[in-house]
């Protein structure tokens, strides 16, 4: 008898996979490092909250069960919150998992998801995924939303569109007024998902946009195709257990259920979440404190040169072009991590003040080499 894994083996027939997805780029996240000041994942660098800590140890004894699917007490509390009926909320793993499963209700195979760039990096590989072909609007000059241009790029294969504000990973926002009026120019049948992971983060912007209270109005109008996307991972530091709600038309809720993998949301996760909507005034106070650092570093930065575009969120975004790269590894020679975009920017998470002052520190240092500094002058004109 021959040997199965002997010489004299056929070679193995490959399984019949999806030839399409071998140019979508793979999101390896960050590896395990010790020692490192880590600014390059938009993470709140306080620990959840102490009743949020004790709420996470008291469900530990009911893991041997499966999580409640409907997530009913955390969808509840979300629910008497903004104001809206239980049946309008979705709950996911992550918003980023809410984005999959929008993307999987509107697109079938060739159809289009038209997103702005840069923005999200995720978004691309999401849509193609699904099969869904990916159009991409660039930003301003002043690296925010271009959103006339966006709703002049819809064409009749557009299902889906996605408006990040503030947009990852330039930090930007788009006014309400700005996105009323794109919304006027939006078909019906065409969702658009305002992406508001880091609405916590905004300040006091001018007409902010509320994307949860734009929906309302916009139901309450018998508009169905808008829809907000939230998450607990940044402002109330759960970006480890992994939850994100969206709010939407009741039909639309249905449809996210339907395409939901089962038990997405675990036990942890929501006892975690309804614990932290009982720290509200804490969380608020953490968000306050991360702004005013936000405005410290960027008031630095631009003391020291640097281009640097306000920012709603809870990081900065440094459009150094073609130095993106040399400028995250000279801060790793630091022990520092921040996230480069080649041949774009990098971006700066806000961290605690002495994070930050490291930074800073290792910014200003890179700025004064003579090796950056013809890169670095190219970069920003």
């Amino acid at each position: 008898m021959n040997d199965p894994s002997g010489p004299d083996r056929p070679p193995a027939a490959r399984p019949r996979v999806r030839s399409d997805l071998d140019g979508l780029p793979l999101f390896r996240g960050r590896a395990a490092q010790s020692g490192m000041i880590r600014l390059d994942c938009n993470e709140s660098p306080l620990a959840p909250p102490a009743a949020v800590q004790a709420a996470l140890t008291g469900a530990v004894q009911g893991l041997n069960r499966y999580p409640d699917n409907a997530a009913a007490d955390l969808t509840a509390r979300l629910a008497e919150r903004h104001g809206v009926p239980p049946a309008a909320l979705s709950l996911g793993p992550g918003s980023v998992g809410l984005c999959a499963q929008l993307i999987q209700i509107a697109c079938a195979a060739g159809d289009e998801v038209l997103i702005p760039w840069r923005s999200f990096e995720v978004y691309p590989s999401l849509a193609g995924t699904a099969g869904a072909v990916v159009r991409r609007v660039p930003l301003t000059a002043g690296h925010a939303l271009d959103l006339p241009a966006m709703a002049a790029a819809i064409t009749d294969r557009t299902r889906l569109v996605f408006v990040c504000s503030p947009n990852n990973p330039t930090g930007t926002s788009v006014s309400r007024a700005d996105v009323e009026r794109f919304l006027a120019a939006v078909p019906p049948d065409v969702l658009v998902v305002l992406d508001e992971a880091y609405a916590e983060f905004t300040g006091r912007q001018a007409d902010p946009l509320d994307g949860f209270a734009l929906v309302r109005e916009q139901l309450r109008q018998g508009r169905t195709n808008v829809v907000a996307l939230r998450t607990f991972s940044k402002a109330y530091g759960l970006a480890g257990l992994r939850i994100g709600y969206c709010l939407s038309a009741p039909p639309v809720a249905e449809l996210l259920g339907r395409v939901a993998v089962p038990y997405a949301v675990g036990t942890l996760a929501q006892r975690a979440a309804a614990a932290a909507l009982e720290c509200e005034p804490e969380v608020r106070e953490r968000c306050r404190h991360l702004v005013e650092e936000r405005e410290r570093v960027r008031a630095a930065l631009l003391d020291s040169g640097w281009d640097v575009p306000v920012s709603g969120a809870n990081f900065l975004w440094l459009p150094a072009g073609p130095a993106a790269e040399p400028l995250a590894a000279h801060c790793r020679e630091q022990r520092i991590l921040v996230k480069a975009f080649v041949g774009e920017g990098v971006r700066v998470t806000v961290g605690t003040a002495a994070e930050n002052d490291a930074f800073l520190a290792a910014a200003s240092r890179f700025a004064r080499t003579e090796a950056a500094a013809p890169v670095r002058s190219a970069a920003l004109g």
